[in-house]
This record gives C-alpha cells, structure tokens and sequence, in this order.
C-alpha cells in the first residue's frame, strides 16, 4: 500500500511520541482522570509574579490564581470582578470601593480593603496607566476593611478602564505583606484570592505546573461574558506540561496524553485539520501585530527620508506568506491601531502598495543622503515569524543597494544589544522585528510601540512632540467617537515620522481535543481556565 507524505509524516509524529514525551505526561499515558485538563503552553513559565514580569505566560498563570478589581467583558467594557458596590462623587474626583461578599486568600485568610490599596500601589508603580493614576492621586487609602477609595486631584472617566485593562500590567490583587514587596522582587508564594490554587507541591520548574480548582472560591453571580461574570471551574485540576518540541506536542494531543496546544507549528496545521478528534480554535481574534522597530538615533534612520523608504519597500503579504502561513491567519495592516480595534483607520496609509515599492524606496534612501553605511537587522534566531522576517528585510534591503547585514542571536541576546544606543561600528544597531498583541494597539497610553517620547520611548526612541501632544490627551476623551477622531490625527503624524514599520496581523489559533470544551474566546493573548470543560 502506497503511504503518502502526509500519512508519513503523521506516522513519524507518532511513533516518536512515546521516546520524546516529558515523563510526567508518559506515567499518565492510559489512564487520564477526565476530571484533569493538560495543557502544553507556548513558552515556559519562568515567573509567578505578574508585576515582575509582564510577559503572556506569566499574565495566563496570574489570572488563574490572583483575582482583580475589575475584569473586561466579551466587548472590553470593564465590569465589576472583586468590587461589588462602587460610585463617583459628584465632581467626579473620587472613587469609592467596596468588595463584594464572599473574597478569601487561598491560605483561608479574608480579602480586605488594604490588600486592594498595596496591590494598587505595587502594580502603578510599573504599569503606565497606573502610574496616571499616581500623578492624578491625592489620596488612595482603605475606609474600613471592605471598603477603600481613590481620590484624584481632577477627574479621570477612564479610571475603570485602566484598572481593568491587559494592555499593560496585570493588576493582580495580593496579600498586603506579599503587595508590599518592591516591584523588583519576585512575589513567590503564589497565594491569590482567584478560582485556581497553584500547588506548590506538583511545581516541576521546566517541566510542569499544576492548579487545583479553588473549592472555596465563590463566583459572581452573573453569567460568564468574556473575563468578566462568574468564574466557574469544571475541571478539578489543570497541568501545564512544557513540551518544546511542537511535533512532540501534536503527537501527545493526537494521543489523548494533553488536551490543548497554545502555539501548533503552523506547518502542523493540517495535520490536526485531518484528524477528527482535534480542532484548530482562533481563541484571540485580533490576534497579534508583528513591527520592524527602527534605531531614530543613529545613521541612516535618524533621517525621516530613510524611515519613510522603509514604508514603501516592505511587501507585507510576503511577510506574511513565511510568518503566518496560512492566509486565512495574516492579513496586511496599514493602521497603528491595528485591523480590529474600535480606532482602526486608514488616515495617511497612501504609502501602502502591494508588493511594495522598491524604486520609491531607492528614491527616498537617496533623498537621505544615504551613503552607504551598515544596517544592522538585528535577527532572533529562535523564533521562526522574526527570524524569518529579519531574513525578508534584509533581502529586500540589499536589492536596493541597501548594506544590509543580519546580526543572529537567541531572543536574550537580542534584546541585551536593543538597549545600545550607540552606532553599529560600537555594537549597536538600526532595527529588529517583534510583534505584539493587536488588542494593546487599542491603547495608546500603554502601548510600547506607540510611545514617541524619545529617550522614555520604547526600543529605537521615535520622538515627535506634536504626536505626544496628542496621545497624552487621549485619557481626556470621554467617548468612542471623541478617540476615534484623535486616533486619525495621531496615526496621521506616526506615518509622516514613522514611529515604526508595520508587518502584519498575525492570528494564531490553538490545537485541542474535541472533547475539551468552553474555551474563552478573547481579543487578548491571555489563556483563561476557567469555564472549559472535558465531555
């Protein structure tokens, strides 16, 4: 009998399963407790503390044990999570707070007001919409156990927002004697007030990570929307496996040894369309931006003329065509505030061509005076979408008679050179391709790539005060049409001083068993485990 490339391929995946497989999922191989959900997650868990470390994996594992004032609904309205009762004063300048019944630490302590009030003052002292709050606060401060308040010296009608909001630090409300730790110091005990425990016990560093359903934990009393609503857990206990190898992760998942896949290969796609006990799931629709950032401090891109050629010589579909794979996950984009955000728009985009425009970007490098000198792309050699990304531009930079030249690295060293500042020829560099989630792009006042404050701005130091103008007074705006029309007249700036160099929208779905059910679907990069269920 004939065996197709397909069939092989499968066959190969499967037989080395049992060989490459973590010990802890091959003792479990035959009998699986229905009651337990494994999950292999894209990127180890190298940190607990969410204030610590802003990274996905660790905001996906903060969310599942520390519990937040207010969390966002299906249509990123905040909502009422820890609070249960909260008014404005009539000049709109303070907040008061009171928790809802029912709130307990996982060490069976109650949850109080001055916990809230630590947590606060820990997270805004990293997170740039809490530290708004600091500038704008006269007082925070706990009225009696259950009750605290946040007195500003003028109003802020965006106050809920922030507090609820995943574009920056995860607001996690802590114990006060773990809250009062310095933000610098890693918060390890991993007891929170939320609907899992983490279980110290079955903590296997580079292995795996275990959560046992919270029995004591109390849900709100509405139904489930997004984030937001009651927290029900179905499940009694879910195991994060670290399973790096992405061919050993399907071959677990076909076998029924884990149930979910964050981030399936995309040349893997296919086989888990073929197989009928797997489904391919988009869980964050806005899914991911992918930008070239560009050093604005050294030669040749301290010269707008240079920035700009960039614009017209990036072909994103070919971008896309190695990044996202699959057409139906990439997808061009021309707005800074993304394809799906409610400040999408197409203010200022006349640049974007298909296939790009090569001659007009010789023409530009020309116009800059461009004479020659090194471009260094920095490459991340353990990502495939930005190494292979980092190749695209460097290529297409050397047909136009750019010196291009690709500096490969691991993501750590990538991003110990991204913090020189100085020219190439004393190690620095001119740019490095990244992404980042589309959902953050709905906030300006927290995004990273948005930020053109110069020497406080994000890696490559775009500065623009006319454009800064504008985006401080975004937390003025008190309604979607006042952003919207603030949005068209900063993204009308970015693109005449190009801030960065947009690649693409990138979503990635997850691979999972059939039988594993109720996934929360979200326009952020946060796994919720809360909800699904095994049928």
């Amino acid at each position: 009998m004939a065996v197709s490339r397909r069939s092989a391929l499968k066959l190969g995946v499967a037989a080395g399963a049992a060989l490459s497989l973590p010990s802890v999922v091959r003792a479990q191989t035959g009998s699986i407790d229905p009651r337990t959900a494994r999950m292999a997650m894209g990127n180890p868990l190298t940190a607990f503390d969410p204030i610590f470390s802003g990274t996905d994996t660790t905001v996906c594992h903060a969310v599942a044990i520390y519990d937040s004032l207010f969390a966002l609904d299906s249509k990123l309205t905040p909502q009422p999570q820890m609070v249960g009762r909260w008014s404005t004063s009539d000049d709109k300048k303070t907040y008061t707070f009171e928790l809802r019944d029912g709130l307990a630490w996982h060490d069976g302590g109650p949850v109080r007001a001055q916990d809230c009030v630590a947590s606060i003052r820990r997270w805004s002292s990293v997170d740039s919409g809490g530290r708004l709050i600091m500038e704008l606060a006269a007082d925070i401060s706990r009225k009696d156990d259950k009750t605290f308040k946040i007195v500003l010296k003028e109003p802020l009608s965006v106050l809920p927002d922030i507090l609820a909001s995943l574009s920056g630090y995860y607001l996690a409300i802590m114990r006060e004697k773990d809250a009062d730790s310095s933000p610098t110091e890693q918060v390890t005990a991993n007891i929170g007030s939320g609907p899992f425990k983490f279980n110290q016990e079955f903590a296997r560093l580079g292995a795996s990570f275990t959560y046992d359903r919270n029995a004591a934990y109390v849900p709100r009393n509405e139904a489930s929307d997004g984030f937001a609503g009651a927290k029900i857990v179905n499940v009694d206990r879910v195991v994060w496996e670290q399973v790096s190898d992405p061919q050993t992760a399907l071959a677990a998942l076909q076998a029924g040894e884990i149930d979910f896949v964050e981030s399936p290969a995309a040349d893997l796609y296919s086989l888990v369309e073929s197989d009928p006990a797997l489904e391919l799931q988009v869980l964050n629709p806005y899914g991911q931006d992918r930008c070239v950032r560009i050093n604005h401090l050294q030669k040749p891109f301290d010269n707008v003329k240079a920035r700009q050629a960039l614009l017209h010589l990036i072909d994103q579909e070919a971008v896309l065509r190695v990044t996202a794979l699959d057409p139906k996950y990439g997808h061009t984009v021309t707005s800074i505030f993304g394809n799906s955000t409610p400040y999408s728009n197409d203010e200022n985009t006349e640049w974007f061509k298909r296939g790009g425009d090569p001659e007009k970007a010789k023409q530009l490098f020309k116009e800059a005076g461009y004479a020659g000198e090194k471009v260094v792309i920095l490459q991340d050699t353990g990502q495939p979408a930005n190494r292979d990304a980092a190749q695209l531009l460097a290529e297409a930079l050397r047909k136009i008679g750019v010196n291009a030249e690709l500096a490969p690295s691991d993501w750590g060293g990538l991003t110990k050179r991204r913090m020189n500042r100085g020219p190439v020829e004393s190690g620095g560099w001119s740019m490095f391709t990244t992404s980042d989630s589309e959902y953050s792009m709905s906030n300006p006042t927290s995004e990273v790539f948005m930020n053109a404050s110069g020497d406080k701005a994000w890696y490559g130091w775009p500065k623009n005060e006319e454009y800064e103008a504008l985006r401080a007074n975004w937390v003025n705006m008190e309604t979607l049409e006042q952003r919207k029309e603030l949005a068209g007249q900063m993204q009308k700036i970015w693109w005449d001083f190009v801030g960065d160099v947009r690649l693409g929208q990138e979503l990635r779905p997850i691979a999972r068993r059939k039988a594993l059910t109720g996934l929360i679907e979200m326009p952020v990069p946060i796994i919720a485990m809360w909800n699904m269920r095994k049928v």
